[in-house]
């Protein structure tokens, strides 16, 4: 069976962000983007925006030194949601990391137009980030 077209929008975001390309992520999420950060680290709240979201981003690779990585392990998806699984890793002063998420996205017209990121342990990960 083939991946519903959202689920193949979603691999191309990731694609693209593994690749650094952000012109594509930016082709690929709507403008008013809502992208919401769990946890309790300094970049845990909400971003509004695509200009907030990819700075967003962009912090990630500099703290990390340009280490920071995702290996997406699966994604589904239909007209509305999708539903990423992957890991996430990087290493900053002296700390790595390494941890399992989920990623929930809502679509429309085959933009991403919200995100929320629940990370599999949220204690580690705030750790990580400070």
């Amino acid at each position: 069976m083939a991946d519903h077209p959202n689920a193949e929008l979603f691999k191309k975001a990731y694609a693209a962000f593994s690749a650094g390309d952000m012109d594509t992520v930016r082709a690929l999420f709507a403008s008013d983007i809502l992208w919401h950060v769990s946890g309790k680290n300094h970049f845990s709240r909400d971003y509004k925006g695509v200009d907030d979201v990819l700075n967003l981003f962009g912090q990630y690779f500099q703290e990390t030194g340009g280490t920071f990585k995702v290996e997406v392990h699966d994604i589904v998806a239909n007209d509305i949601h999708g539903v990423a699984i992957a890991t996430l890793s990087g290493q900053k002063d002296g700390k790595s990391l390494n941890d399992r998420y989920v990623q929930v996205i809502h679509m429309k017209d085959g933009l991403q137009t919200e995100s929320w990121i629940f990370a599999q342990n949220p204690d580690v990960v705030d750790d990580f980030w400070g």
